[in-house]
């Protein structure tokens, strides 16, 4: 085992598997074919992956790796065209940043952007952009600094979600909007919350993920609010037909989270 290996080895991380596993093209020939289509990376594929617990099919893309929501999340940003076609520089500030986003948003020459997480460590993309280390319950930046924040599957994660919030508010351009989603149990008005729940174990039976902290209900966008911002419910996905849907890997139930901050 070499050095790079052992590295490797000491963070099992989701991020650092899916990065070794794009690196070694196993499964890009595995899953030859052109069934499916990843949006983000263009690539072309038998089926995506199956995964997630539980066990979803056509799921995670071969080459990049990504998600049903990031997929999403990609064509909907590039369905709105102003990050990547405007010609004023936007400050970006992203949260546990998903390889192919840190990617495409590093090479972007009108954004000014700030990929972060709380153990930047485990990014491991090799790109020029570093990602900074931020607490997002305290982040480090003045007042009014960024124009687009993206802050994907983090919040569930924070004891102290309503102080997230507040800070992702703080940090924000009046004018300025990000997209914060979650996952969502839309069977369940009222997020449940239980902090004397502390084992991965228990976590995961009551929350549905062993680094989960709370499952969020219809009320997700309501938590949001408090915070300030103004919250839009997107159903961009219902624009896709049900060929569509399968063909790029897409979550019919997904709801894109929009918030803006007027002032």
């Amino acid at each position: 085992m070499n050095v790079k290996q052992a590295i490797f080895k000491s963070l099992p991380n989701p991020v650092v598997s899916r990065y070794l596993d794009y690196k070694s093209g196993k499964e890009i020939k595995k899953y030859k074919g052109v069934g499916v289509e990843c949006p983000a990376c263009g690539s072309t594929f038998r089926i995506f992956i199956p995964a997630g617990n539980p066990l979803r099919e056509n799921v995670k893309c071969p080459k990049c790796g990504s998600f049903e929501r990031g997929r999403l999340m990609w064509l909907y940003l590039k369905d709105l065209n102003n990050l990547f076609e405007s010609h004023a520089t936007i400050k970006l500030l992203h949260f546990a940043p998903e390889r192919i986003f840190y990617e495409k948003f590093s090479k972007l020459q009108n954004l000014e952007y700030t990929p972060c997480d709380l153990c930047p460590e485990k990014y491991v993309f090799g790109g020029k952009v570093k990602v900074t280390k931020v607490d997002i319950t305290k982040i480090p930046f003045d007042n009014r600094t960024f124009d687009f924040i993206f802050c994907s599957h983090v919040l569930e994660h924070i004891p102290d979600d309503a102080l997230a919030m507040s800070e992702l508010y703080r940090v924000m351009k009046p004018g300025g909007w990000g997209v914060f989603q979650a996952p969502i149990d839309f069977s369940v008005k009222k997020t449940y919350e239980d902090f004397s729940i502390t084992t991965p174990e228990g976590r995961a039976i009551a929350f549905g993920q062993r680094d989960h902290v709370r499952r969020y209900g219809l009320d997700y966008k309501n938590r949001l609010e408090k915070a300030g911002f103004k919250v839009t419910l997107d159903d961009f996905v219902t624009k896709f037909s049900a060929e569509e849907l399968f063909r790029y890997g897409l979550d019919k139930k997904e709801m894109i989270y929009r918030c803006d901050k007027i002032e």
